[in-house]
């Protein structure tokens, strides 16, 4: 697969799962996470998808601090319902996290379960928070792309009745471009309270 080359200059999201551990998936369960992954996972790469790595990423090194973060030990709530169009941004927090609503790995003879630790609507400031289940502790992640670039408009440029043949032509380097100033200011747009 050919993608942008700043995908592969953008840090992994480590994380440890015992379940992988526990079958034999993965050494000492550890899991290296890339935003190609994501990509692939998601079938794009837009600023919703570079958003929810990006809470992840920042979210879970302020939950976690210099250890690895638990996969499968995060219950992750979305403050937007999934009828808002949450549902990207669900997917690639539940291939981060291990955690899913009601349709992931329901465990074996009780250790494992990934059920019930996604939800929809939850009452917080931010777009998401994530709570450790061994300690309770938890973060919230506020996302604001808005202060560095403005996706409509590079949409719209392409999309509208009277987009050029040149707007629909660049469009695709202009989004990747977009999502690249994303990442150069994740310290700008990402916020974790």
């Amino acid at each position: 697969m050919k993608y942008p080359n700043f995908f592969d200059k953008i840090e992994s999201i480590i994380v440890q799962d015992e379940l992988s551990n526990f079958l034999g998936s993965s050494e000492n369960g550890i899991i290296d996470i890339s935003y190609v992954e994501i990509v692939k996972m998601a079938g794009h790469s837009c600023g919703v998808t570079a958003g929810a790595f990006l809470m992840a990423q920042k979210g879970l090194k302020a939950l976690y601090g210099t250890t690895l973060p638990q996969r499968g030990q995060i219950k992750v709530e979305l403050k937007g319902n999934l009828e808002d169009n949450t549902g990207v941004t669900a997917q690639v927090l539940t291939f981060i996290t291990g955690a899913t609503d009601n349709n992931g790995f329901m465990g074996i003879q009780g250790r494992f379960n990934r059920r019930q630790l996604l939800s929809y609507g939850a009452t917080i400031e931010g777009n998401v928070r994530f709570t450790r289940l061994d300690n309770g502790q938890s973060v919230e992640a506020f996302y604001s792309p808005a202060k560095v670039v403005n996706p409509r408009e590079i949409l719209m440029s392409a999309i509208a009745p009277n987009a050029t043949d040149e707007a629909k032509k660049t469009f695709p380097q202009r989004w990747q471009n977009m999502v690249k100033t994303l990442f150069d200011n994740a310290d700008k747009i990402i916020e974790i309270r």
